[in-house]
C-alpha cells in the first residue's frame, strides 16, 4: 500500500510521463500475482472469480486513466491525477473489496485472491489509457533520464 501511497501522491504533484514508469510496473505487479496463484491448486470457481476481478480492475484502471490530466511542460507529455482521480482509487478500493468478500462467501479459496494481480491489472489498464491517449496528444513522452 506505501508504494500505491507513493505512486499516488508523485501523480497528484504531476509528473513527466516515461513510459517505462507507466508500464513496468503494473507488469511486475501482475507477473509477481500470477506466479503466486501459479503455486495454488485453483479451481474453476476460483479461475472464473479471478476473471471477474481482473476485468474489474482494467476497467477501474480505464476510468482512473480517462480522469488523468495530461498536458505538454518543457517539449514532454506529464500527466497529473485529479481530485476525481482519488474518488475512483477510493471506489476501486471499496470495489475490490466488496467483490472479494462476494467471492469468498460463494466460495473462492482465500488464498486464490492475489493483491499483487489486483493492484497489477488496475494499473494496466490505467496504463494503457493513457499512453493510447498520449499517443493522440502528439507531445513526445519524457524520456527516463532524469
Amino acid at each position: 500500500m506505501g508504494l500505491i501511497g507513493y505512486v499516488v501522491v508523485r501523480r497528484m504533484r504531476g509528473e513527466p510521463l516515461v513510459a517505462k514508469d507507466v508500464y513496468v510496473p503494473p507488469v511486475v505487479l501482475v507477473a509477481v500475482g500470477v506466479h503466486g496463484l501459479a503455486k495454488q491448486g485453483l479451481s474453476a470457481l476460483d479461475v472464473g472469480w479471478l476473471a471477474v476481478t481482473v476485468l474489474l480492475g482494467v476497467a477501474f484502471g480505464a476510468v482512473r486513466a480517462a480522469t488523468t490530466v495530461l498536458y505538454a511542460r518543457n517539449g514532454v507529455l506529464w500527466q497529473r491525477y485529479t481530485a476525481k482521480t482519488l474518488v475512483v482509487w477510493a471506489a476501486t478500493f471499496a470495489g475490490g473489496v466488496g467483490v472479494g468478500a462476494l467471492a469468498i462467501t460463494a466460495g473462492m479459496h482465500p488464498e486464490a485472491r492475489s493483491m499483487p494481480l489486483s493492484i497489477g491489472v488496475g494499473l494496466l489498464g490505467e496504463a494503457l489509457v493513457v499512453l493510447l491517449r498520449s499517443r493522440a496528444a502528439g507531445v513526445p513522452l519524457a524520456s527516463d533520464k532524469r
